[in-house]
C-alpha cells in the first residue's frame, strides 16, 4: 500500500527477485513510478478497505507492507492484512517515533524512518556507545552497532563475546557483511554488530569503551 518513492521501489525489487506483487494507492498517476516494464497488478482505492484489499489478492497475499505517507492508514491497514486476513509477514512504514515503539511492543512489525534517520545520522556525528538497530517485540534482547576503543583493533571478534556477555552477530567491512569466527580479528574500520540484553547495554558499552582486559 502506497506507491511514492519507497513502495514503487520496494514493488520493483520485489519483482525482480521473481515475486508477484499488487500495488494500491489512491492517486492512478502515482502508478507511473512504477515504470512500463512492471506487470505487477495496480489498484486505485484506499489501502484498509477490504475490497480493495480482496480486489489486490490480500486472502493470498505471502507479505503486505504498508508504506503511504499516513501513519494512521499504514497501521490500520497493516491491522488489518494481519490480523483480519492473517498475512504472515506484516510491516507498516511510522514516522512517529513514540507511536513506531507502542505498535512495536503490541507485535506489529515497524519502520520508524525518522527514527532511523536520526539513528545512522548520530552514528557519523557522535559515534560514541551503542547505536540500537533492531528490538524484539518485549524490548529484551537488542541488535546494537557498538563504538569500540582503538585498543579493540587487531583483538579477536571472541574476546568481545568473552569480554562483554553480548554476541557479535556480525561485522560490516568495506561495505560487507562478514560472519565472525573463532579466527575473526577486528579491523579499524570495521562496524561492530552484537545482539545482546536490553538491561545489560550500559554495562557492555562501558566495557567497550576502555582497553581490554587480556590475562
Amino acid at each position: 500500500m502506497g506507491c511514492g518513492r519507497v513502495g514503487s521501489g520496494l514493488s520493483k525489487a520485489l519483482e525482480a527477485a521473481g515475486h508477484s506483487v499488487a500495488v494500491i494507492d489512491q492517486n492512478r498517476e502515482a502508478f507511473r513510478r512504477l515504470g512500463p516494464d512492471f506487470k505487477g497488478r495496480t489498484i486505485a482505492g484506499v489501502g484498509f478497505d477490504q475490497d480493495i484489499l480482496l480486489e489486490a489478492g490480500i486472502e493470498s497475499a505471502a507479505a503486505f507492507a504498508a508504506v503511504s505517507n499516513g501513519d494512521n492508514s499504514n497501521i490500520l491497514a497493516a491491522r488489518v492484512a494481519r490480523e483480519r486476513y492473517n498475512v504472515p509477514n506484516v510491516v507498516a512504514r511510522i514516522y512517529d517515533p513514540e507511536r513506531a515503539e507502542i505498535y512495536q511492543r503490541l507485535g506489529i512489525p515497524t519502520v520508524a524512518t525518522v527514527l532511523w534517520t536520526t539513528d545512522q545520522m548520530m552514528r557519523r556525528l557522535a559515534p560514541e556507545g551503542s547505536q540500537s538497530e533492531w528490538r524484539d517485540a518485549s524490548g529484551t534482547v537488542i541488535l546494537c552497532e557498538v563504538s569500540l576503543h582503538r585498543s579493540w583493533f587487531g583483538r579477536p571478534a571472541m574476546l568481545l563475546q568473552e569480554a562483554t556477555g553480548a554476541r557479535v552477530a556480525f561485522i560490516t567491512r568495506l561495505g560487507e557483511g562478514v560472519i565472525p569466527n573463532g579466527n575473526t580479528v577486528i579491523q579499524e574500520g570495521d562496524l561492530v554488530h552484537v545482539t545482546l540484553l536490553e538491561s545489560e547495554r550500559s554495562k557492555v558499552d562501558e566495557i567497550l569503551s576502555r582497553e581490554p582486559e587480556v590475562d
